[in-house]
């Protein structure tokens, strides 16, 4: 039977990486293309939350000479990201599949499809909670007589990191149930550190939201309620049986006969020379006259 070498082996795997990771890039490409001419739409409807906000008169800046032009492009291309994420997330599980067992397979598929759902539920309460509230707040608080308005490059970063915080801050059900499921932490050990988690959370949210109470409420509750969400859904899950093995493979590794030779022969000790000279007098009578 012929294997092939390592060598070929492993760049067969980086040919099809290349292959899938050109595929995934022409996928958010070609969206791009097509959301070019709706890119200042686009930016726009990002921008709503704020707009609805601000004071009669108010308005966006760009600071910089090519802002108005790069800012919308990258609204556009973060859109088109998000489209295609289902197709780049296939090329990806296309690519890792083949090389997991089929107990990793069973736990990773619906794990990723949380995942993205989760992140994309985190998204949609920053825009449609968070953002609101915020500027509301921020907007009562203006000093008399000063122009609230910001560059449309600063907000936009604004919006991602507070669409990537809220994001992540949405996964904790997932990692809540891969720690249980994997064996890292028992489940009785979660819920010890309850206290623990409440107490970090609001530290988070100190560190990842504007510095008002409502918005920090805002992201610090729902990551307590979401924790809970995970220890509950981990129940169900429960952790994977230590005897749980690959299909196809059997349970028994080594096989159990070659035990009891072994035994044996670890027990054998050689004869004493008294014994030796009773086997041979034994002999000698033996013999016919």
């Amino acid at each position: 039977m012929s294997t092939s070498p390592p060598e070929d082996s492993f760049l067969s795997h980086l040919f099809e990486l290349r292959d899938r990771l050109i595929r995934a890039i022409l996928a958010v490409f070609v969206v791009f293309v097509c959301l070019f001419p709706w890119a200042k739409e686009l930016y726009t409807l990002l921008a709503q939350p704020l707009l609805a906000t601000l004071p009669q008169g108010g308005q966006m800046i760009a600071t910089d000479v090519v802002g108005v032009f790069l800012v919308p492009m990258k609204v556009a291309l973060m859109v088109a990201f998000l489209i295609t994420l289902p197709y780049v997330l296939y090329q990806a599980w296309a690519f890792v599949a083949p090389g997991l067992y089929a107990h990793e397979k069973r736990l990773a598929l619906p794990l990723v499809a949380a995942s993205v759902l989760l992140f994309f539920i985190g998204m949609a309460f920053a825009y449609f909670l968070v953002f609101p509230t915020v500027f509301g707040f921020m907007s009562k608080v203006a000093p008399e007589g000063v122009a609230w308005m910001t560059d449309i490059e600063k907000y936009l970063s604004f919006v991602l990191g507070t669409f990537v915080a809220f994001g992540v801050t949405f996964e904790v059900p997932v990692v809540v149930v891969v720690l249980v499921r994997v064996g890292i932490v028992e489940l009785e050990k979660l819920r010890e550190w309850r206290s623990y988690v409440i107490v970090g959370a609001f530290v988070v949210a100190a560190i990842f939201t504007p510095p008002d109470v409502i918005s920090q409420l805002m992201m610090a509750i729902p990551l307590c309620l979401l924790y809970e969400l995970g220890l509950f859904m981990a129940r169900f899950v429960g952790r994977r049986p230590p005897a749980e093995t690959p299909a196809g493979v059997p349970a028994q590794a080594a096989p159990a006969p070659e035990a009891a030779p072994a035994a044996a022969a670890e027990s054998w000790q050689p004869a004493s020379d008294d014994e030796m000279a009773q086997v041979v007098a034994d002999l000698n009578r033996r013999k016919p006259d």
